[in-house]
This record gives structure tokens, sequence and C-alpha cells, in this order.
């Protein structure tokens, strides 16, 4: 019986903090054979977070572009999205957070960034952290935030080819996609 390989233009990538959901996804862009670009929606606004930038830039070398977009997520993969690149959203939940502090609807955003994700011209991973898990924050504006990131991330899982989600440094495969290889 002759092996198929599905075609996965869309890979969503969640789990925890420090889970290795990062480095899960930078490994499957690198082996795609694509360009891969980062798209990077942090922002420095710590030394602390400054130092995570450059620690990230670091691991990634130059084989890397870059595009920083803290808030213009769509327009950007609109942008940049070419069958001979990849592009590796990194991450979600920052991206929401920016939307956050500028008092953006995150409802709106994440309808225009799911309906253009099955229109891209080449493929994208996108990372986001699962925030659902935990306990029940205490305040209004983190319950806000928790309930929103959780719509975000099952509108991505809804949008995207593939799933997965990583635990411990583990894959668990939750949506289709080709085995035992991604392949874009």
């Amino acid at each position: 019986m002759a092996h198929t390989h599905l075609t996965v233009r869309s890979l969503f990538v969640l789990g925890g903090a420090r889970s290795g959901k990062s480095s899960y996804a930078q490994k499957i862009a690198e082996s795609s054979g694509l360009r891969p670009v980062m798209i990077a929606t942090a922002e420095a606004h710590d030394n602390e977070m400054a130092e995570r930038i450059e620690r990230h830039k670091r691991e990634r070398g130059p084989a890397w572009g870059l595009v920083e977009t803290p808030l213009a997520l769509t327009d950007t993969l609109r942008r940049h999205a070419t069958p001979t690149t990849i592009l590796l959203v990194d991450c979600a939940t920052l991206w929401l957070s920016n939307l956050f502090l500028h008092d953006y609807d995150s409802g709106e955003r994440t309808r225009e960034l799911t309906a253009l994700i099955p229109t891209l011209t080449g493929p994208v991973i996108f990372v986001s952290n699962e925030v659902g898990q935990g306990i029940v924050p205490e305040n209004a504006l983190a319950r806000r935030f928790r309930d929103a990131q959780g719509r975000l991330n099952q509108a991505l899982a809804q949008s995207c080819d593939g799933v997965v989600f990583i635990g411990a440094g583990l894959p668990l495969q939750l949506k289709p996609a080709p085995e035992p290889a991604w392949r874009f």
C-alpha cells in the first residue's frame, strides 16, 4: 500500500510556559526545506524580556529572517507569506497581550487572523500558551485575558491544518498531520 503524505500549510503548537513549544516549532520550520522567518510579537518592556528576546535570536541563528510585529499580525503574515518561506509566529499569547494593552478588540482581531490563515500563499506555524489549565485568576482583567486566550487558541486550532500540544518537551498530536515528519 502506498504511503500518502498530507500537505500541512498551517500548524498550531501550544503548551504551557517553558514546555518546549518554541523549540519544537523552530525545529519543524528548520526541517521544512524552506527559508524560515520568525514573526516576533514580543516587546521588551523590561531587562528580563530583552534578555529573553536576545537569547531566542541567538538560538535561531543567522539562517532565520526576522519581522517584529507586536500588533499588525495579519498584515505582516499577508506581506511575508510566500511559497519559499515558512513563517513562525512566536507567540500568539504575546500578540493577544499587546492587543489588550492597546485596547484593541481581540475578538475582531482573532476573527481577522483566522480568516486569513487558509488564504496565505505559504506555510505558517503559530506558537501559543495554554493558560486555561491553572487556577481561576483572582482579578477581572486576568480572567478576561484567560478567556480571550482560550478563545484565540480554539480559533487557531480550528483554522490550522495541524495542532500539536507540547508537555514536558514532548509533542502530542491533537489534529491530524503527516507522519512521521511534518512536510510543507
